[in-house]
């Protein structure tokens, strides 16, 4: 496997990222440099660079002399997290379901499609499509700033939300709670849209906490 030259720096935080994320490098698992360097055909000083990034992002951390892990899950950082989103996401979602234009209610629709579709095949892409569907009803916003905060916060829910979709049937709630946040979103109704939000992010919330404290 090769990477392009162009933009390198990016391209390896999103191949690494995408790894930590979907659970190919387990929480506590080291990030081995040189086997990654030679499956890409790249210099450890790039790869370096990218992990330095990813620990900015709250994925990584170092250790010295011995390198980067993946953060564990916790519950302290899960309850900041989510209670962050909480602040944010109910306003900014209500405000981009005023500003979407059709194009971008089609996009909504069929970015929840395909988290359906996903879902029933129990494929890896869960968790992406998951923040890509909140993605999609926050961007309109036109609040770049937010969006972009929020953006990192669902990178950083994503691990926890692969956690909280392990129960049994847990992922057909979750979607359910989705569509019921679609139609309201596309019915511009600003009120209900923050409501369903509100109570989406404390379900996961209160779930998560319960899980992580069970594993401790």
């Amino acid at each position: 496997m090769s990477l392009v030259i162009r933009n390198l720096s990016d391209q390896l935080v999103d191949l690494v990222r995408e790894r930590i994320l979907s659970g190919r490098v387990p929480p506590d698992g080291p990030i081995r440099q040189d086997a990654l360097a030679a499956e890409l055909g790249i210099s450890k000083i790039p790869l370096r660079e990218a992990l330095a990034r990813l620990e900015q992002e709250g994925l990584l951390k170092s250790q010295a002399n011995r390198g980067f892990f993946v953060r564990s899950l916790n519950r302290v950082e899960a309850d900041e997290v989510y209670a962050l989103r909480l602040k944010l996401e109910p306003d900014v979602m209500a405000l981009a379901a005023e500003r979407a234009d059709e194009a971008e209610h089609q996009a909504a629709i069929n970015t929840l499609a395909t988290l359906y579709q996903v879902t029933d095949e129990g494929g890896d892409g869960v968790g992406a499509f998951n923040r890509a569907f909140h993605m999609a009803l926050l961007r309109p916003s036109n609040q770049p700033l937010s969006v972009n905060i929020l953006e990192r916060l669902h990178i950083l829910s994503e691990r926890y939300v692969r956690k909280h979709l392990e129960p049994l049937g847990r992922d057909e709630r979750a979607n359910d709670e989705h569509r019921e946040m679609l139609d309201a979103w596309l019915a511009r109704d600003g009120q209900l849209i923050r409501e369903l939000t509100v109570a989406h992010i404390r379900k996961t919330m209160d779930d998560l906490m319960v899980q992580l404290d069970a594993d401790d």
